[in-house]
């Protein structure tokens, strides 16, 4: 008896990220000053320069004023990326001309408002 197993899918043209990502650098969120975060962060190249994926997986508790950044060590201003667009699922922001996201290991969510961190991500 032959068997045959089929694989039905949904393809999509979609312009966010997928939980794939974009074949970056790759780091997994966790919750600082008592917020809970989880989900994948990425650092990819398009378009001639950098973006920040947060993928399908992520999931954050919600906070104050969330902006997304990258740091080394901690969160670094120069490199805000603008207001966080959702607190769950794929979104995508743009690394700021003239910042080398190659220098940075971690993606923050940073409360600028207080002025206090949110979630982070260390990225490999």
């Amino acid at each position: 008896m032959e068997r045959r197993i089929f694989v039905i899918g949904v393809a999509s043209a979609a312009a966010t990220p997928l939980l794939a990502g974009g074949h970056g650098r790759l780091g997994a969120f966790v919750g600082v000053n008592g917020h809970t975060c989880s989900g994948t962060a990425e650092i990819a190249p398009r378009d001639g320069g950098f973006v920040v994926n947060l993928l399908d997986d992520f999931v954050f508790d919600g906070g104050p004023d969330p902006k997304v950044a990258l740091g080394r060590g901690g969160y670094d201003p120069a490199t805000l990326m603008g207001p966080l667009q959702s607190n769950t699922g794929a979104s995508s922001y743009a690394v700021p001309t003239g910042i080398d996201p190659g220098t940075y290991d971690e993606v923050w969510i940073w409360c600028e408002q207080f002025d206090v961190g949110l979630a982070v991500a260390a990225i490999g």
